[in-house]
């Protein structure tokens, strides 16, 4: 049985612990669809375009993960359009997951589809991207948390 497991977000920018999270998703699954959900009427930081080539640029040494855009839709929707048979979920700490657990409940109840939990990796766990995104704009050095070519890609846009 090809098992597909889907990582969701917006990745607006990606960082290394989300990156950590698709690699070690790689070792679970037969493919990895790597899902950036969107609101077409919100402008993010980067256009989805740029953040399909950073996870594309940072994973191309993994076998089987591919990057793909969804917009407006649920995120059980597209689970069942790629065949999903797991929905995969980083977690930071316990606020993050209080946050994801009623929704992998109600992901769940609507489709049957399991949500697998994987503990951050600690040098990681105080990075999100609106933090990330903060630092730059303040003139910090987020080197170490997020690929190059995203590091420079925020420090060209405070610029």
């Amino acid at each position: 049985m090809h098992r597909i497991a889907i990582c969701p977000g917006s990745y607006d920018p990606v960082t290394l612990g989300h990156l950590d999270v698709i690699a070690r998703s790689s070792a679970l699954a037969d493919e990895v669809v790597v899902a950036i959900l969107h609101n077409p009427d919100k402008a993010g930081t980067f256009p989805v375009e740029q953040r399909m080539e950073f996870i594309r640029s940072a994973t191309r040494h993994l076998s089987g993960v591919r990057v793909e855009e969804y917009a407006g839709c649920l995120l059980v929707d597209v689970a069942k359009e790629i065949g999903a048979t797991l929905i995969v979920k980083g977690l930071r700490g316990e606020t993050d997951y209080a946050y994801e657990q009623p929704m992998a409940l109600m992901n769940r109840h609507l489709t049957g589809i399991e949500t697998v939990f994987l503990p951050g990796d600690p040098r990681y766990s105080q990075v999100s991207s609106s933090l990330i995104k903060q630092v730059v704009s303040l003139g910090g050095d987020v080197s170490g948390l997020v690929t190059e070519d995203v590091r420079l890609a925020l420090e060209a846009l405070r610029d």
